[in-house]
This record gives C-alpha cells, structure tokens and sequence, in this order.
C-alpha cells in the first residue's frame, strides 16, 4: 500500500495545493508512482494537472467514491493527469469538483469521517505515495483526510497568520487524531515556502524552525514568478523558462528527497 501523505493548513493560499502538485511531480520524475487525492473542493490541483470536467460526458470525481462509503470505491474514480510529459503516467488523479462540498453536510452521520479510508481500501496499493491535498480548513473534508492518511506535511508561508495556523494543524493532529480512529498520525515534515524578501520575512521563517524543529524540511522555497505562471498555465515545470526556472525545479526535487527520507515508500 501506499504511504498516505495529508498535506494541509489552516488556512489558505499558502502554496499547499502548488506544494502537493509539484511534490507529486519531482517524485515521479524519481520513478515513484503517486496518486493525488483532491479534497478541496476548489478542484485547482485538479485543473493544474490538466483534469477538466466534462459536463457532456461526466466522469465521477472523489465526491462520488466518499459518498459511496464502500470499500474500493475510488477505484472508479481514478483518471491520467493531463500533462504531456514522460513521467506523467507515474502520476493518477482522484479529481474534485465543488460538488465535494456537499459532503460536509453529511458530518454528522455515523461513520462518516471513515469514508476516504473505506474509499481507497485496495485502491492505491500499486503506488508508492498518496497525496491528500487538503482544504485550508479542519473540519470534515480535511478529517476525512487525515483520517485516511498516515502522516502529514504541514505547508506554510513565513508569515504571521499562516504560521499560527500551522501550529492549529500540527495541535490537532496531535489532540484529535486518536478521535480520528488514526492514532499513530503524526507530522512528518514542514514546507515552507513564499518567501518574498529574506530580510522582512527572516523572522518568520526563524519562527517557523524554533516551533517545529527538524521537521523542517529544506529548502525553503522562494516565491517565484515562474512557478505562478505554471500553476496558471497546468505546466509541469520541466516546460516551464526562465531565469529562475532551474531553481524552483531543483527546489522541489530536493523537497521530494526529504519527503523520501522522511517517509521511505
């Protein structure tokens, strides 16, 4: 089975879902094979790998396969990214679409927050991660999530609100996971990245080393101009130009080997 990675924060654009889809991209150029889960409704991990949906020939996306709350479920949910690269047949998607929010309503029912695990039971056995890309939240969507997975990385920017939410998800993985039905989840690593000046943003980024330690993972990634406009455009970066191009390509090819020390496939 797969090493199911959840990849979150509390809250939003702090490159979490550009941190999975870019994770998951370095790690199949390393020849692994990863299965990217979209739970976050938005659906931009799906468009930036190249997913559209097709109203005039619908293809069930992860909404589908956790409302089923059967065993193997997302089985049927599973499609090729669309990126036209060598590596991208390493990589499958389990897609969403904002009709994923209609599951939250469904919190309360019993069993509920077991729905991603029933879901992808036999499913990602042939790959060697699962990433959850999270909603910036920590209600049922993202429970769902770190109930399926294993361990989690923590995504943030160097700045103040997203380093406190960081701490909110790394205290409620500790706290709550048991409640989970999943107590041995823990954090396995911390990516920062955004960093937009090195002097205003050193502190911060300090801040985030003293509070977690050696779960931060290196390098700590700067915003780069490139990488908005791969993400905008669905790019793999190995298509993507530039000055700094090679530096964000390295960046996460280095960010992939700590993931593959931290949580050996």
């Amino acid at each position: 089975m797969a090493q199911r990675i959840a990849v979150a924060n509390n809250k939003g654009g702090v490159g979490k879902t550009t941190t999975t889809i870019r994770l998951a991209e370095a790690l199949a150029k390393a020849k692994k094979r990863v299965l990217i889960v979209d739970l976050d409704p938005q659906g931009n991990a799906s468009r930036r790998l190249g997913w559209q949906y097709d109203a005039a020939n619908p293809k069930p996306t992860i909404s589908e396969a956790i409302r089923a709350d059967e065993d193997g479920a997302a089985a049927g949910v599973l499609q090729p990214i669309g990126w036209d690269v060598e590596y991208a047949d390493r990589i499958m998607l389990a897609p969403a679409r904002l009709e994923l929010e209609n599951r939250m309503a469904e919190a309360g029912t019993a069993g509920a927050w077991r729905r991603l695990v029933k879901a992808l039971n036999g499913v990602d056995r042939h790959f060697d991660y699962t990433l959850i890309d999270c909603p910036p939240s920590l209600f049922h969507l993202t429970q769902l999530g770190l109930a399926a997975a294993h361990k989690v990385v923590i995504v943030t920017e160097p700045e103040y609100d997203s380093v406190d939410a960081a701490t909110r998800v790394r205290d409620f993985v500790a706290n709550r996971a048991i409640d989970l039905g999943n107590p041995g989840l823990e954090v396995a690593g911390v990516v920062v990245n955004g960093m937009k000046n090195q002097l205003l943003d050193a502190e911060q980024r300090d801040s985030i080393r003293e509070l977690f330690g050696p779960l931060v993972w290196e390098p700590i990634m700067n915003m780069r101009s490139v990488l908005a406009g791969a993400d905008n455009d669905e790019l793999p970066l190995t298509e993507i130009r530039g000055e700094k191009a090679g530096e964000v390509r390295g960046g996460y090819e280095l960010l992939a080997v700590e993931l593959m020390k931290a949580i050996p496939a």
